[in-house]
């Protein structure tokens, strides 16, 4: 089989393992988890570049699902993306297995595309983030060979992919690429720091802008800190490749002990199979020694907050860039390549000896030990419509030519709409109209709250917590429209015109002219840094003597099966 063909069945393998995962979220309509939110008609706004003041941690993956969601359906956009999740992870997993039998290649496939990290990302919403995650093989692949001829332009393209995913993304997969590249040398090293920083500037730029600029929290680094799932502890969790924060998005039946237990020793199985086994092969010391480091250093950033959480503390306080940090578990994403290239080294291993049911048991085990990630993550994931009510009260704000913004109400960052089945996920009304929405982006997790960051959000706290804000108070915070997307009965601000009220949705208007209130980020240097990265990629993709394709491995690695291993003495 050429390589070709074996980069094309894993393609369709990780396709049809995404069809399997999304399951009910094909039929039309949304899937709405945490922070997965999608709209119909999604349009580019101010928001969608991070030019309203608030964090920017959506720029630019909202950007790409607007400009997707411009030439397909909404919820079309969606599930493609979904899809090219499992079918990059699928794909770029089995390029690393240096083997030319294709059942081997597949099996690290679909241990990489299908287990606990993958399950509680996606149902904590993170689409962005395991887009970065589906393409990480590639980018910790090119960073071995980015002091090569060319190898600046195979970085960028591997990491674009992360790019899109935005900040957590692009640090998960940044992070790991300078680990691997530092052992290919500096100038390794060096063209990875100047890669992510290229692919950094869309939300860089607005994060540094902002009102009181990049936030960090120290308070919040034991809310978000890796945490067991699983009878073993936080470590024993993370090393089976879960541990997320939160609770309410472990995949049922994960975490039972003989589950845990099976799932544990073919995690440790498959990390001794890659530390024996990639020795023998043509790969270079550099990405083999590499891709294990990256693992080894994404487990210890991902257990720093449940371990040295003082630490973690103290390094936010010095720089609030490390708050990135916090959500330390997905920084487990490097440990999970090494995991699937070592399960496809077992099942090469087993195929080389003649025992051709071994390399498909490997394929299906994590399907085997987590069956409740498919059919929706047993029905966790199902595609929704949005209410009427939503769409009318569009239209009246959108029509309506007066100056002025939309207060959010209740009060609170998550939803959990009867339409959604109650499924919680964050407020959709910010990307479903084009004015700014004003809401309350603090956090809380049990009975513990994350400061709010956006600055109008901030003023605005005493006013709106209390359910009936007053129409005066509104109209000099510059807001014109007051929506109330959840117990429509309990929340109206005194004083407002009621525009629409409907079982799902009510709307009120502040009359009168309101306040000209301007915190926008100056949108000169957000568009030179979007114009610098648009020319890094285009450079990367067209430059003479480039190939348009991902830096896929296969035929660079790959060892025929014919061929005759060398014994140690």
């Amino acid at each position: 089989m050429t390589g070709r063909a074996r980069h094309l069945a894993a393609a369709l393998t990780g396709l049809v393992l995404g069809v399997i995962v999304v399951g009910p979220g094909l039929a039309p309509g949304f899937v709405l988890s945490y922070d997965m939110v999608f709209v119909p008609d999604p349009a580019f706004t101010a928001m969608t570049f991070g030019l309203t003041g608030t964090v920017p941690r959506h720029v630019p993956s909202d950007a790409f699902a607007v400009a997707l969601g411009s030439v397909l359906p909404g919820d079309v956009a969606q599930k493609l993306i979904l899809l090219a999740i499992f079918v990059l992870a699928c794909a770029s997993a089995a390029s690393l297995v240096p083997s030319e039998r294709l059942v081997p290649r597949l099996a690290a496939g679909a241990v990489y595309a299908w287990n606990p990290f993958v399950a509680e990302r996606l149902l904590l919403g993170q689409w962005a983030l395991l887009l970065g995650y589906a393409a990480l093989p590639w980018a910790l692949a090119a960073a071995a060979r980015a002091g090569e001829r060319g190898g600046g332009r195979r970085l960028v393209r591997a990491l674009l992919p992360a790019a899109v995913g935005g900040f957590a993304a692009l640090a998960v997969s940044g992070l790991a690429a300078l680990v691997v590249a530092l052992f290919a040398g500096r100038r390794a090293a060096g063209r990875v720091v100047a890669a992510a920083a290229l692919l950094s500037l869309p939300w860089l730029v607005p994060g540094l802008l902002r009102p009181g600029g990049v936030p960090g929290d120290d308070s919040a680094v034991g809310l978000f800190a890796a945490r067991a799932d699983t009878p073993f502890g936080t470590l024993g969790s993370l090393l089976a490749l879960g541990g997320v924060w939160n609770g309410e998005t472990v995949p049922d039946g994960y975490g039972a002990p003989l589950t845990a237990t099976l799932w544990l020793v073919a995690v440790v199985g498959a990390l001794a199979a890659y530390w024996r086994w990639t020795r023998d092969e043509p790969w270079p010391a550099t990405m083999r020694n590499g891709i294990a480091a990256a693992g080894a250093a994404g487990f210890a950033v991902a257990a720093l907050g449940a371990v040295a959480a003082p630490v973690l503390a103290w390094l936010i306080g010095a720089w609030s860039g490390f708050a990135v940090l916090r959500d330390g578990q997905q920084f487990a994403a490097p440990l999970a390549v090494v995991v699937a290239v070592g399960a496809g080294m077992a099942a090469d291993r087993a195929a080389e000896k003649r025992l051709p049911l071994v390399p498909v048991g490997v394929a299906v085990v994590p399907v085997l030990l987590l069956p409740t990630l498919a059919w929706g993550a047993a029905g966790e994931l199902r595609a929704v419509q949005y209410p009427d009510d939503w769409a009318r009260a569009r239209q009246i704000i959108d029509d309506d030519p007066a100056a002025g913004d939309v207060l959010l109400l209740p009060w609170a960052q998550y939803r959990s709409y009867a339409w959604n089945h109650g499924r919680r996920v964050l407020d959709p009304l910010p990307r479903y109209l084009d004015r700014r929405v004003i809401v309350n982006d603090a956090v809380t997790v049990g009975r513990t709250s994350v400061a709010p960051e956006d600055p109008r959000a901030v003023r605005l706290a005493p006013a709106a917590s209390a359910g009936s804000p007053p129409a005066a108070a509104l109209r000099a915070a510059g807001v014109r429209y007051v929506v109330v997307d959840a117990e429509v009965d309990r929340f109206r601000p005194t004083g407002a015109e009621p525009v629409l009220r409907g079982p799902d949705l009510a709307v009120y208007r502040i009359g009168g002219p309101v306040a000209r209130v301007d915190e926008r980020v100056a949108a000169a240097p957000v568009v030179v840094a979007w114009a610098i990265t648009s020319a890094g990629v285009f450079w990367s993709i067209v430059s003479p003597g480039t190939s348009l394709s991902i830096p896929l491995l296969g035929s660079i690695n790959a060892r025929s099966p014919r061929r005759t291993r060398r014994r140690a003495p």
